[in-house]
């Protein structure tokens, strides 16, 4: 009897304990799911993807606890996005995070119904990702993190540090058009009105960033801009690199630029934009409506400049100008 009780016991331990696999996938299963879709790569984002949890955790979403995040990255490989967005759609998320204007189409295009949040540098409204900024409708809302007119504002500093600035060179992505006729417009406006000569240069590759600045040691601008692009994003040490090594002053869109070697930034804080589309993620799953999410403005901007970077021919004593300007 003993024995034959003992038998039982065994095996229905070996059901529990198999069970339990089968449970912690329903329970896994039930989570809500979100698509997190980007057009570059996972290297060199790990911060940002870390105040973007950060926001999902302000309004109660854990990775791994009650929420789970599928990631998709392009590689700075556009043309794959589509399919991307795709792959999440049928994956049934609950919410798709976006990041740039061509990524923020891509998803828009996949689905008509699930929520999407975006991050864009430009306004959504005059993009056509939204009708409306306090009140988007459809399934779309985010964050706008800079506006057309900081970019006259980094030139008039970027004068502070080069007086003389006359010929700027700015580069630009041409796999991402809709981001280079945005930058190109606001360029070409705050030049002219500032008496500057504009030259852009297309860089869509590691080896063409290289090429350009092979040109400047030749024929060496007065200075360089750079604007928002997930591809320069991935290769701002490169860029910091070169223009330290051709002596060219450059401004940036943002800090993380400047924190791998770059000259000077003005702009909003993209790592806070991440943090914002984390917290809007977070509320549409608890069951707010995108379309009655109205679209963040950056207000705040800040000014970063690399001291070390700095230290260089007239830009020196011009840095030291600033500080007293601007930060004392």
């Amino acid at each position: 009897m003993f024995g034959m009780r003992r038998r039982d016991f065994v095996t229905l331990l070996g059901s529990v304990a198999a069970a339990w696999p089968r449970a912690a996938r329903a329970q896994q299963g039930t989570m809500p799911v979100i698509g997190f879709l980007h057009s570059a790569s996972p290297d060199g984002n790990a911060d940002r993807v870390r105040t973007f949890r950060q926001g999902l955790k302000e309004t109660g979403f854990v990775e791994g606890e009650n929420v789970a995040i599928e990631y998709r990255w392009a590689d700075s490989q556009v043309e794959r996005l589509p399919a991307l967005a795709t792959e999440l759609v049928r994956r049934g998320v609950a919410v798709i995070v976006v990041f740039g204007p061509v990524v923020a189409f891509a998803a828009k295009a996949a689905t008509t119904t699930i929520p999407i949040v975006f991050v864009v540098p430009e306004d959504p409204v005059r993009l056509g990702l939204v009708t409306n900024l306090a009140r988007p409708g459809g399934n779309l809302t985010g964050i706008n993190f800079f506006p057309a007119a900081v970019t006259g504002k980094r030139l008039e500093l970027l004068r502070e540090l080069v007086p003389a600035l006359v010929r700027i060179a700015v580069l630009v992505e041409p796999t991402n058009p809709t981001s280079t006729e945005s930058t190109l417009r606001d360029v070409e406006g705050a030049s002219r009105a500032m008496g500057l000569q504009m030259q852009v240069f297309k860089v869509s590759t590691s080896r063409e960033i290289d090429a350009v600045f092979e040109g400047f040691v030749r024929e060496r601008p007065d200075a360089l801009l750079a604007p928002i692009s997930a591809f320069l994003m991935d290769r701002r040490v490169q860029l910091a690199l070169q223009a330290a090594i051709c002596r060219v002053p450059a401004t940036y869109a943002l800090r993380e630029f400047v924190e791998a070697g770059g000259l000077m930034s003005y702009g909003a804080s993209l790592r806070d934009a991440y943090r914002q589309v984390g917290t809007y993620a977070g509320r549409i799953l608890k069951g707010a409506k995108p379309a009655d999410l109205p679209v963040v403005q950056a207000t705040k901007f800040e000014l970063v400049i690399n001291a070390q970077t700095a230290h260089f021919g007239d830009c020196e004593r011009r840095f030291h100008a600033m500080v007293s300007a601007h930060f004392i």
